[in-house]
């Protein structure tokens, strides 16, 4: 689990496994690194890692896309690199295309992953918007395969980004019970507890009322029967009563493309919990999976 309290003691890459003990595979390093990142003559930052810095990927449906963070800020060190998301998605390819995103960094410190996956003892047990052969898959085997000698974690998309909201976006003034909700194709979720992540929630395959949450609340829904911004927050609504009167957090955060048009849908709400919108934006992935390394998560 991640503590929000523990973002200032990224550096030490100190291992939060729920106690129990730390998953390695072969070549993977234990230690972590400690040294000031510097420039090579290309521009990019060379292997050496920065006491508090750590590279995530994002691998999303139509690219993987990835960067070097600064855990102080939250903030992109430099551009991001996205190569295309392969057809078929497979393991392999994924794994390839995680690896060249990797390597633009001249990078050989550790990496975090955020996959469209549930995950659970370092195993794919979903997939979503990626190839079916995921299922089941090793994926700290498959990556060690491709990345080498170096600490990994890897977790949930809709985690990483909740993780990074909660952190350094939208959710960063709030206790308690924070939401995170991606709208698009379907609707990702993540709720943390004072900065604790609680992993794999997939909220939007929820009943609500006679069908699941995704099914009538989701960004795609709403572009699929062409309802206005006031029509859809009528069902999303009904969504979130639903989740609040199960969790009751403190904010819900409203992620995905349609979170950029928030003005035109959230003030329709009717829920009691207050919404935001997500304001990381395409850099959610990609720092929550470099905060789950730093903090040596293992879902």
């Amino acid at each position: 689990m991640f503590f929000r309290d523990s973002a200032q003691n990224l550096p030490a890459l100190t291992s939060l496994n729920n106690g129990g003990p730390r998953r390695t595979f072969p070549h993977q390093s234990s230690e972590g690194a400690t040294s000031v990142s510097t420039e090579s003559a290309g521009g990019h930052p060379t292997s050496s890692l920065g006491p508090n810095q750590a590279v995530g990927v994002d691998v999303g449906g139509s690219g993987i896309k990835g960067g070097l963070v600064d855990l102080d800020t939250g903030q992109l060190i430099g551009e991001r690199f996205k190569v295309l998301t392969p057809q078929p998605a497979t393991p392999q390819a994924v794994a390839a295309g995680i690896r060249e995103v990797v390597e633009h960094f001249e990078w050989s410190g550790p990496v975090g992953v955020a996959l469209p996956v549930v995950v659970t003892a370092g195993i794919a047990r979903t997939a979503a918007n990626i190839d079916k052969t995921w299922i089941g898959t090793d994926i700290y085997e498959l990556l060690g395969a491709e990345l080498g000698d170096r600490q990994l974690s890897v977790l949930n998309d809709a985690d990483a980004a909740g993780m990074a909201e909660d952190r350094y976006g939208a959710g960063k003034d709030y206790k308690g019970v924070v939401m995170l909700l991606t709208f698009g194709t379907g609707i990702g979720s993540a709720i943390l507890f004072n900065g604790v992540l609680i992993p794999n929630t997939e909220l939007g395959h929820m009943q609500v009322g006679e069908m699941e949450a995704e099914h009538q609340a989701s960004s795609k829904v709403r572009d699929d029967n062409g309802l206005s911004f006031p029509k859809w927050a009528e069902d999303v609504s009904r969504v979130l009563i639903a989740y609040e009167a199960l969790f009751w957090p403190e904010v819900f955060i409203a992620g995905g493309g349609v979170s950029r048009k928030a003005h035109k849908w959230i003030p329709h709400l009717t829920n009691r919990t207050p919404v935001v919108p997500a304001t990381l934006q395409n850099s959610a992935g990609i720092v929550g999976a470099a905060m789950a390394v730093a903090a040596g998560l293992r879902p």
